[in-house]
């Protein structure tokens, strides 16, 4: 599976990082990529902001535990820096590599329906990611409580991009009863 992830309104744009605190007085920041080589985020040229709007230049100047030390071109000081925390980095989709047999961007796979083993509708990946610890398809069905489903060859077996869904086998307990969705107004 690839490590691009969430994708925005506009199909051609994938997030490829997520700029972090600023890192000194000089403008310098940390960012998390999203790319399978961490340091080629700067060698991609200008990524945008997830309208494609305001392009951002990087260049990699080091690395602080699991994020990278940039410079953007254009802030020159910490304030200029802060303002960019949060802020999500895009790239075209053309500029990546195509997929692999059973490799898939996780933007791909959000809006895909979801299905049981058995063919029971279970609902639509509303998000996937991956924090570090193994990715995850986040599956919701209408009236109830969002479920992770660990995005593993044994969790979710099918994979049907052109179908437009996933086949989940469950993980024993990963679909017991919990709460139902929080009702607005009450509580």
């Amino acid at each position: 599976m690839a490590d691009p992830r969430s994708m925005n309104a506009n199909d051609d744009l994938i997030c490829v990082g997520l700029i972090g605190s600023a890192r000194g007085l000089k403008g310098e920041l940390r960012v998390k990529s999203f790319t399978a080589d961490a340091k080629a985020l700067g060698s991609y040229g200008a990524l945008t902001d997830k309208n494609g709007e305001r392009a951002f230049e990087l260049k990699v100047t080091g690395k602080h535990k699991d994020q990278l030390v940039v410079r953007i071109k254009g802030v020159d000081d910490r304030n200029a820096a802060e303002a960019l925390n949060g802020l999500e980095l895009y790239m075209s989709r053309d500029q990546l590599p195509k997929t692999d047999e059973d490799e898939y961007y996780l933007s791909d796979l959000i809006g895909l329906d979801a299905e049981l083993v058995d063919g029971t509708p279970f609902g639509q990946v509303v998000e996937a990611d991956d924090y570090g610890g193994g990715p995850f398809l986040e599956v919701k069905a209408e009236g109830q409580a969002a479920v992770l489903v660990p995005f593993t060859k044994a969790a979710v077996p099918v994979v049907d991009i052109e179908g437009k869904k996933v086949v989940i086998d469950p993980p024993e307990g990963l679909l017991e009863p919990g709460d139902p969705e929080p009702q607005e107004g009450l509580g």
